[in-house]
């Protein structure tokens, strides 16, 4: 970094990166004012100089923060921010649990909620408020990129080293029984490490893909299979004809080939230990999945355990990749990048803190980033994020999950927003941008 003069710096880069200086230009100014003095380890309460639309008004920690719209902002009159920014004030508040925070919705103190619990959805999100109007419960479809979600292996373990181990748990869950009996039918599943988006790989590869992957097979020979130049095959199915029972028999066979066999009352190896691990849970929400799952993995004579530690625990466990499985994911992306180093890459395989909750350590993978980072075309991009597709879910490091195409948004009936949906959008931050308070002769009558 160069100080050029007062007002301005120069980031200087080692090596080309076509998303690097994006990212730099993200980095938030703050004035040395703001925390001069003051240790890192120390929290700051100061409120900082803004040059946005909105300004910190008040907060109570951890209760509630509430923004004022900035009268100095640069954009007031802008045309580019016409209609933009119509709240004088915003309020965030924070609740411990999600009932409490439901009964805020339901007593006025809170006027917009997005809901990611399926079943909160499902069965708080209805009552004497949303009969009467007073609460409009609403699905926002959006093209967001999913990301991926999923149980994930940690490679580091021995019991999930052989591929054909991690294929077998693939085969699994029954997401089509989930999905009916936990999710009210709300979610789809997740094929890709890009879903929803044109980066997912599907189906044979492409002439484009296919001149990617030859490339790969001259540098890395045996380390990239016949299957690659295949089908991508589908995360596996119970809807009809398909079934669990068949699902599980392929399950089992795989697991024969790597050595365990069922035996005394278990699924051992050659040494006679039993198949057992444990599955680490981010949040007690997540135990009706993991429950679900494990009683299917029990019919093959394995044993899941399955627990959900306190925060901190569970932080410092997952910053030392202290467990066996656990729920891993990454926000999705039109345009994936650096992040793919960090979630993927070697070189953060032994990193602690780091988001390579897999272990994953491929040079392939390491290349495909590598070049990923320096594509000068939209075309060559997502070429590449698809060969990067194919070969993570052909190495089967995760159990996918599923994802929703919709803001699921309850709000009060005085809110308005704009006719039109963008393509790409955060509920909250689109609802803050752009919609705004009805005229009292507007407001629809209970």
């Amino acid at each position: 970094m160069v100080v050029v003069d007062p007002y301005t710096v120069r980031a200087d880069f080692k090596r080309k990166n076509h998303e690097l200086k994006l990212v730099i230009c993200q980095l938030p100014v703050f004035s040395r004012k703001w925390g001069d003095g003051k240790s890192f380890e120390k929290i700051i309460l100061d409120k900082p100089l803004a040059s946005g639309p909105y300004i910190v008004e008040d907060f109570d920690l951890g209760k509630h923060i509430t923004y004022r719209r900035n009268p100095n902002y640069w954009g007031n009159d802008h045309p580019t921010r016409r209609g933009m920014f119509n709240f004088e004030r915003i309020t965030y508040r924070y609740y411990k649990d999600a009932l409490t925070r439901m009964e805020g919705l339901k007593a006025g103190e809170i006027d917009l909620i997005q809901e990611n619990s399926s079943k909160n959805w499902a069965r708080s999100h209805q009552g004497k408020r949303w009969d009467q109007g007073e609460l409009i419960k609403q699905l926002f479809p959006h093209s967001n990129g999913a990301g991926w979600q999923g149980f994930s292996m940690n490679l580091r373990r021995p019991i999930f080293q052989d591929k054909r181990v991690r294929k077998a748990l693939w085969l699994a869950m029954d997401f089509e029984w989930m999905n009916r009996q936990l999710f009210f039918n709300l979610y789809a599943r997740s094929p890709s490490y890009f879903s929803n988006t044109e980066l997912a790989a599907t189906g044979l590869p492409n002439e484009h893909e296919v001149k990617v992957l030859r490339e790969l097979q001259k540098t890395f020979g045996d380390k990239l299979h016949a299957e690659i130049f295949a089908e991508i095959p589908p995360p596996p199915t119970t809807t009809p004809p398909n079934s669990l029972r068949d699902n599980l028999r392929q399950s089992r066979d795989l697991l024969t080939q790597a050595g365990w066999t069922y035996r005394d009352g278990a699924l051992r190896n050659a040494q006679g230990l039993p198949f057992r691990f444990e599955l680490m849970l981010p949040d007690r929400l997540y135990e009706r999945i993991a429950a679900a799952y494990a009683r299917n993995l029990e019919k093959l004579g394995i044993q899941m355990d399955y627990r959900a530690y306190d925060a901190a625990l569970g932080q410092r466990k997952e910053e030392n990749f202290d467990y066996d499985m656990t729920i891993g994911l990454m926000g999705g992306s039109q345009s994936p990048g650096n992040e793919l180093f960090d979630y993927f890459g070697s070189a953060s395989r032994d990193q602690p803190g780091s988001n390579n909750i897999m272990g994953i350590a491929d040079p392939v993978v390491d290349e495909l980033i590598s070049r990923i980072v320096q594509a000068e075309h939209r075309e060559d991009l997502v070429t590449l994020v698809r060969v990067l597709d194919r070969v993570l879910r052909l190495g089967y490091y995760i159990v996918p999950h599923f994802h929703s195409r919709n803001h699921r948004v309850s709000f009060r009936r005085t809110l308005a927003q704009p006719s039109v949906l963008p393509s790409y959008y955060r509920i909250e931050e689109w609802a803050v941008e752009t919609w705004w308070m009805k005229p009292k002769t507007q407001e629809t009558k209970p």
